[in-house]
């Protein structure tokens, strides 16, 4: 693979020329594989002129909600009429998805022209690096100076900006977040992280930056006091769902559910969240308490326009969260991919649909708590094919199957070795019990749902899926 200069884009299609980026990048260390530096990152940035402090940042971390919630928080500043930037991860269809300016995954063009750009000296540093015994620029760092050098050339006013894992070392890090947003904390990429729930929460709490505000989730009690102890080490100011912070009420509806969401400036009185369940009124709710935090600047926060917030959250989409794919027999995609998240699902799940039976197609990666997954499914899958996505870190569907088998029964688990035959058997099986009121739920990674998702043709699809 050439080094990061020497990739030669000419006589390429766009198209091309995308799959020649994507695939140099891939071929550095992946995202998973955690390394506890940011000097590389900071190296790049520098040289580029800190792209990172051209603009205001909003800065999440967390186990789960991450993504949702960072949609949220751009809608909400874009309605203001704001130029927003959105990092997230991972993506579903395209990198480009990862960066996102006024709502859209940037432009091929653009990205193409961002790489030109910016590639030279990601190889001066992974050249420097070399020098002196270290690797390149991973996968996830690359991405990340390419977001802020694509949010400062836009520009932006505001960057909304998602962790790839933990804080502290995380590449996004090199941001200084105006605000800090924590969701919820548990146990997740453990491979990294440790299996201790307080050491996460340290590492997650190095978002928190001197004199900023924190708006965090309600958390155990393993990890409160590591949040608090932060929060006065830094001089900053915490609003804490379920003190300052609260869901008043909600209300599942058609498409979505009513909330009614307290935050220190204002009382939201039901406000229409077209995502499902209660942790996403949850998230909205962090959502709108970054927002009011962001938009005062420093000051004391003001309550925003009903309007605005009311048509913030209207057009906020979450693909991959329990989305809609396909109707007759409904197909649900849903990147759950620990306990936490199964649990949360379930809970969306038995709340806003009513299905006479639901199969479930599951497919899991290699360090996440198969296990726990499937035991949190079992209780709402009267039948489950097991597969794996193409991924090099899928559990083997054989393998993973014998897990299955003792959670489900021999009788309630199928095998499918590849993921277009997994999704046939659990609609024909979905049909075959009941000609209406059945489903299929595809879940447990997220490179499964971006595999379904694909054959389904989820982007192309017309008011169908995306958060309904």
């Amino acid at each position: 693979m050439p080094d990061a200069s020497d990739l030669t884009l000419g006589g390429l299609t766009p198209d091309e020329a995308e799959r020649e980026i994507y695939s140099h990048i891939l071929s550095r260390n992946p995202e998973h594989d955690f390394e506890p530096t940011l000097d590389r990152v900071r190296e790049v940035t520098e040289l580029l002129g800190r792209p990172q402090d051209a603009f205001k940042v909003v800065h999440l971390t967390g186990t789960n909600g991450k993504t949702s919630t960072a949609r949220m928080v751009e809608s909400l500043v874009r309605e203001h009429g704001l130029r927003t930037g959105l990092f997230t991860s991972p993506h579903l269809s395209t990198v480009r998805e990862r960066i996102q300016i006024d709502g859209e995954p940037i432009a091929q063009d653009a990205f193409i022209r961002l790489w030109q750009d910016v590639a030279p000296i990601v190889h001066l540093v992974d050249a420097r690096s070399a020098e002196n015994g270290g690797p390149r620029l991973s996968f996830f760092e690359v991405l990340v100076v390419l977001a802020y050098a694509a949010f400062a050339d836009a520009p932006v006013d505001v960057a909304v900006i998602e962790v790839g894992m933990g804080g502290v070392w995380d590449a996004t890090n090199v941001a200084d977040g105006d605000v800090s947003v924590i969701t919820s904390v548990s146990l997740d990429h453990q491979q990294w992280l440790g299996d201790d729930l307080a050491g996460i929460a340290r590492e997650k709490a190095g978002i928190i930056k001197d004199g900023a505000t924190a708006v965090i989730a309600e958390q155990t009690d393993a990890v409160t006091p590591v949040l608090l102890e932060a929060v006065a080490s830094r001089g900053a100011t915490a609003l804490w769902e379920g003190d300052a912070l609260e869901v008043v009420d909600r209300q599942p509806g058609v498409g979505g559910q009513l909330v009614t969401l307290r935050t220190p400036a204002a009382t939201y009185a039901e406000i229409f969240v077209p995502l499902y369940g209660d942790y996403q009124a949850r998230n909205a709710l962090l959502a709108l308490a970054a927002v009011e935090a962001l938009m005062a600047d420093g000051g004391e926060p003001s309550a925003l326009s009903g309007e605005t917030v009311e048509q913030g959250f209207g057009a906020v989409t979450s693909p991959g969260r329990l989305e809609v794919v396909r109707t007759s027999p409904m197909v649900l995609v849903d990147v759950a991919h620990n306990p936490a998240g199964i649990d949360a699902l379930v809970g969306a799940l038995e709340e806003s649909f009513a299905f006479q039976a639901l199969v479930g197609v599951v497919g899991v990666l290699a360090d996440k708590d198969a296990e726990g997954i499937l035991a949190g499914l079992e209780p709402v899958l009267d039948h489950v094919v097991i597969t794996s996505s193409t991924s090099p870190r899928a559990v083997p569907a054989d393998e993973l199957a014998e897990i299955a088998r003792d959670v489900f029964g021999e009788d309630r688990v199928s095998v499918a070795s590849d993921l277009p035959d997994a999704i046939d058997r659990a609609v024909q099986a979905a049909e075959r019990d009941h000609d209406m009121g059945a489903g299929v739920l595809v879940v447990g990674s997220v490179t499964v749902v971006s595999e379904a998702r694909i054959l389904m043709n989820a982007d192309k699809r017309k008011g169908a899926g995306q958060a309904r």
